[in-house]
C-alpha cells in the first residue's frame, strides 16, 4: 500500500456534527450512543433535556483484557494462548461494529443491545476463555482461576472514569476514562472536524472519534516537572541509530509481538522502520536475515507504532483494507517528518546489553477501556517540549510541528526475551532511577515522532475501533536485533558517556 503525505494545510471536506439517542438497557442503566451525522444531513435525537448531555459523551463496548489477567502461562501453551487472545479483539471489534452500525435501531429498542450485541459477545469470550484454560492445564496442570468472569462486556461513556456503569455484565475496569479538563475549551468545533458522518465521505473516524475534549492547546500546559538526577556513577552517553522516517511505506495491522501467526492482529495499522521482514508470522530467523533501512547494517531491530491520520476528508488506500476503513481508521497517513531514535544510560548507575530479540511493548493500546496503569503515551509540540500530554492531543501554534515520544522500559528481568502478557520480563525504573529488585538496567529506547500537520484538532492515531482513537491509546513496539558487535559499542557509548551513532 502507497502512502500519502500533506504538508500544507487542508480543506475540511466534512465537519461532522453530534445527535445524541438515548436508551434504556435492560439492565436498567442509562446508556447512550452517540450518533454522527454529516453537517448536510442534520441531527436527529432527543430534544435537548436531562439526558441529552450524558447522551453526547456515548459510547463504546468494554471488556475486561484477559492477556493482563495472564502473566503466567506455560511455554508450550503459548501460541494457541495468543490465537485465542488475538480472536477475542476480533471478537470485540466485530461487535463494536455491529454495536455503531445499528446505533439507531438500539435507541428505537435497548433489548437489542443485549440481544444482539453484548449477549453474543460473551458467549463467544466464554468459549475462548474455555480454550485459553484448557490449553493452560493441558500443560501446567492446572488451570488458570477467575477466567469465567472476564467474559462479560459493557457499554460506557467516554467521560466514564470507571467501569461501573449499568447495562453490561463485567466492565473492563480502570481509570480509563478522559477527563476534558482544559481540552474542552479548545474544542474549536473541530473536534468533530472530518469526523466521518453516516455513509457520509471517505474521510473522519465514522463516528468513533476523537472529539474535541480529546485535545487541549500546548500553551495552556504547565511545564512538567524534572527528572531524577544523575546519581555519581551513572551511564550518561548516548547510542542513536538512523533507520528512516518510513518513507518506502511499510505498514501492516499485524502485532508479531502481542498476536504472533495472526493477521490482522492490531486491528490498526502500523508504521515500520527497521527490519523490513517484519510482520505477523515472522520468527527470530526471518527477522535475524531481514533487511533494514537502518543506516547502521548491524541494526536490525523492528520499530513500530501506529500511523497517525488527517482527518481531512480524504480516504486513504487502505479505506477498504483490514486495519484501515474495515477498522474504523480512516483519512490520510502521515509520513514523520522526523523520526530520532536514541538509547540512553540510567540516572543511577552502568547498563548491561539487552539480549538479542528482547521484546518491549511500551503505552496500552487499550487504555482507554482498561485504565492507565500501563498507558505510556507523550505528546507535545516543537519548541514546547518541557510540556508533554498523557491523555490529550496537542493543538500546537502555528509554526510547531506535533511530536510523539515513548520512553521505553529500561530494566530487564535477566533472563526471559518476552512475557505471557509482553510485559513483566521488563519494568520501568523507579523515581529515583534504580531498577526493581530482581531487575538490570538495560539502554532504553527514547523515540521521538514529529508530524508536519495543520495547526488544530484535525488528527489522530489508529486504534482498536472500541478505543475511539484516544490519545492516550498510543503506544510503541520494539524487538532487538542489534547484533553482538553494534550492542557492545552501544552500551560502552553510553556507559563511557559519549555520544555515538
Amino acid at each position: 500500500m502507497g502512502r500519502t503525505s500533506r504538508k500544507k494545510r487542508s480543506t475540511t471536506a466534512n465537519r461532522a456534527i453530534a445527535a445524541s439517542a438515548a436508551l434504556i438497557l435492560g439492565g436498567g442503566g442509562l446508556v447512550a450512543v452517540n450518533v454522527y451525522a454529516s453537517a448536510g444531513e442534520g441531527a436527529s435525537g432527543p430534544p435537548p433535556g436531562r439526558f441529552q448531555d450524558a447522551a453526547r459523551q456515548m459510547s463504546t463496548i468494554d471488556c475486561p483484557d484477559a492477556g493482563l489477567a495472564l502473566p503466567d502461562v506455560p511455554d508450550r501453551a503459548r501460541p494457541e494462548v495468543d490465537r485465542e487472545l488475538a480472536a477475542m479483539d476480533t471478537q470485540i471489534t466485530d461487535a463494536y461494529r455491529q454495536f455503531a452500525d445499528r446505533k439507531e435501531r438500539i435507541a428505537r429498542d435497548p433489548d437489542l443491545a443485549e440481544n444482539a450485541v453484548l449477549g453474543p459477545l460473551r458467549a463467544k469470550r466464554a468459549a475462548s476463555l474455555d480454550r485459553i484454560g484448557t490449553a493452560v492445564e493441558r500443560v501446567a496442570g492446572n488451570r488458570p482461576q477467575g477466567l469465567d468472569g472476564l467474559a462479560g462486556c459493557g457499554l460506557r461513556a467516554d467521560d466514564q472514569s470507571g467501569g461501573d456503569d449499568g447495562g453490561g455484565d463485567d466492565q473492563g475496569g480502570g481509570d480509563g476514562g478522559q477527563d476534558p479538563g482544559d481540552g474542552t475549551a479548545q474544542g474549536q468545533d473541530g473536534g468533530q472536524d472530518g469526523g466521518g458522518g453516516e455513509g457520509g465521505d471517505q474521510g473522519g473516524q465514522v463516528g468513533n472519534g476523537p472529539e474535541a475534549a480529546d485535545f487541549v492547546d500546548i500553551r495552556s500546559v504547565q511545564p512538567d516537572a524534572d527528572r531524577p538526577r544523575n546519581r555519581r556513577g551513572a551511564s550518561r552517553g548516548t547510542f542513536t541509530t538512523d533507520c528512516g522516517r518510513n518513507e518506502n511505506g511499510k505498514f501492516n495491522p499485524d502485532n508479531v509481538i502481542a498476536a504472533p501467526g495472526v493477521s490482522n492482529g492490531a486491528h490498526h495499522m502500523h508504521d515500520y522502520v527497521g527490519n523490513q521482514a517484519t510482520d505477523a508470522f515472522a520468527g527470530d530467523d526471518d527477522l535475524a536475515g531481514g533487511g533494514t533501512t537502518c543506516r547502521n547494517q548491524g541494526d536490525r531491530s523492528t520499530y513500530y507504532w501506529p500511523v497517525l491520520r488527517l482527518q481531512n476528508g480524504q480516504a486513504e488506500n487502505d479505506v477498504d483494507a483490514d486495519g484501515g476503513g474495515r477498522d474504523r481508521n480512516t483519512g490520510e497517513i502521515q509520513t514523520p517528518s522526523q523520526v530520532t531514535l536514541k538509547f540512553v544510560g540510567s540516572p543511577a548507575g552502568k547498563v548491561t546489553a539487552m539480549p538479542r530479540f528482547l521484546r518491549i511493548i511500551t503505552g496500552d493500546a487499550k487504555s482507554f477501556t482498561n485504565g492507565d496503569a500501563n498507558a505510556n503515551a507523550s505528546w507535545s509540540c516543537t519548541g514546547f517540549e518541557d510540556r508533554q500530554l498523557a491523555d490529550k492531543y496537542p493543538i500546537c501554534p502555528e509554526g510547531s510541528q506535533v511530536v510523539r515520544s515513548f520512553a521505553f522500559q529500561s530494566c530487564w528481568d535477566g533472563r526471559n526475551t518476552d512475557s505471557a502478557n509482553h510485559r513483566t520480563h521488563v519494568a520501568f525504573a523507579r523515581e529515583d532511577g534504580r531498577c526493581p529488585a530482581g531487575f538490570r538496567a538495560v539502554p532504553q529506547l527514547v523515540q521521538r515522532i514529529v508530524y508536519d500537520v495543520p495547526p488544530g484538532p484535525g488528527f489522530a492515531v489508529d486504534s482498536f475501533p472500541e478505543q475511539l482513537h484516544k490519545p492516550g491509546t498510543d503506544h510503541g513496539d520494539f524487538i532487538n536485533v542489534f547484533d553482538e558487535k553494534l550492542m557492545k559499542k552501544m552500551v560502552n557509548c553510553i556507559n563511557g558517556g559519549r555520544r555515538c551513532r
